[in-house]
């Protein structure tokens, strides 16, 4: 995970400066966690990198 937050506008901030920085977008990923009462809901920012293991498929970045 790169990024969380509860506010949509500072998640589009974030993920432009993310695209100006020359990150790939398709490789950035973005998850709405639907919150209740409770818990607010809240978007998580993660990014796809390759991983140098025996597979070679995608992993999100941690």
């Amino acid at each position: 995970m790169i990024f969380e937050t509860g506010d949509s506008a500072e998640l589009r901030v974030h993920v432009r400066r993310l695209r100006e920085a020359g990150i790939d977008a398709s490789t950035i990923r973005i998850e709405s966690l639907c919150g209740r009462q409770e818990y607010p809901s809240v978007y998580r920012l993660s990014r796809f990198v390759t991983d140098r293991g025996s597979r070679g498929g995608p992993v999100a970045e941690s």
